[in-house]
């Protein structure tokens, strides 16, 4: 068991097959759904008309935003990553159900393998790659894998050298159907986006509230709180935020967007910090015809534009590469 009075655990402490201790879990409210559009900006339809989610699911409930809870259940995985140099890549992302207000949310996280990895400097690291089940009252809601780099002790390094994949493969579409929920998106916008045209939201957002979104989420990752301990005297913000802000672009540019099913990948190819201008690129990849509307596998670019320090337009840099599986009419 880790020794969760210290802010840890560092790299040597993981053993493949255990088991982190959980954080508390979350009942979820509406003033959640509201906190987290306040700092997204998600405008997910269904989430923000409690009457046109309860016309297309034939529930009595309210909607929980399918990107709050991944964001909570990442949060409940950080007891592992205390000592978080980075998060590298989330991987074979299922939603496997919506969930409601009201729902309470807990999650299991487990260390699948380590490899060690090239200290930098006197800085001893490594990998730790992780498996994630969230779960609610009724059963499963998401699963998914996610491999963190991790700060180190040392001198020297444990020996660990597991085989720990890269980014997943795309799903086929077809092997995703089976997730969907059983409602009816027949007055949901329809938008005739064709496969492989690439849109830029024409309304780039800035990052902000980085740090109350992972105070919100649980979200224990000592670098998207506390500037003495990054590398370069700046707060890392949290990735997970730019693939919410990512989402909330998606919500704009597809209006009818019922719910996200999957997530091939959510790789963080670089840093965000508190005030860049982030723009976002959309493609639909593929797409096929599922239950009462059409399952679209996209790729989401996030380019930062300006830098939160200078605060001025800036060499156009890829920040985040996010693949999610959506389903709308």
């Amino acid at each position: 068991m880790f020794d969760t009075s210290k802010l840890g655990p560092m790299y040597e402490d993981f053993s493949v097959g255990a088991t982190l201790p959980p954080l508390p879990s979350i009942t979820l409210t509406e003033a959640d759904n509201a906190i987290y559009r306040a700092i997204t900006g998600d405008q997910h339809l269904m989430v923000a008309d409690a009457n046109a989610y309860r016309a297309a699911s034939g529930s009595s409930g309210m909607l929980a935003n399918p990107g709050l809870v991944l964001q909570y259940s990442i949060g409940q995985t950080t007891m592992a990553t205390r000592q978080a140099i980075a998060n590298l890549y989330y991987r074979s992302v299922r939603v496997l159900r919506p969930v409601e207000v009201g729902q309470t949310l807990s999650t299991v996280t487990t260390v699948l393998g380590l490899k060690d990895s090239a200290p930098k400097g006197d800085q001893f690291r490594g990998k730790v790659w992780l498996g994630i089940l969230t779960s609610s009252e009724d059963g499963p809601v998401v699963e998914y894998e996610r491999c963190a780099l991790v700060r180190g002790r040392g001198p020297g390094q444990p020996g660990h050298d597991d085989a720990i994949p890269g980014p997943s493969d795309p799903s086929p579409l077809g092997d995703l159907a089976g997730l969907l929920p059983a409602w009816n998106l027949s007055d949901l916008p329809v938008n005739d986006w064709p496969v492989d045209d690439r849109r830029v939201d024409p309304l780039r957002d800035h990052v902000d509230l980085a740090a109350p979104l992972a105070r919100l989420t649980f979200n224990q990752a000592a670098v998207h709180r506390d500037v003495t301990l990054t590398a370069n005297g700046r707060r890392l913000v949290y990735g997970g935020h730019v693939q919410g802000l990512a989402q909330g672009s998606l919500t704009r540019m597809l209006p009818g967007l019922a719910t996200i099913v999957a997530w091939d990948g959510c790789d963080h190819i670089g840093p965000a910090y508190e005030g860049d201008l982030i723009e976002f690129h959309h493609t639909p990849l593929e797409r096929i015809a599922a239950g009462s509307g059409r399952l679209t596998r996209f790729e989401v670019i996030g380019t930062k534009i300006a830098d939160g320090l200078e605060g001025v337009v800036a060499e156009p840099i890829d920040i985040l590469r996010w693949t999610p599986v959506v389903w709308a009419p």
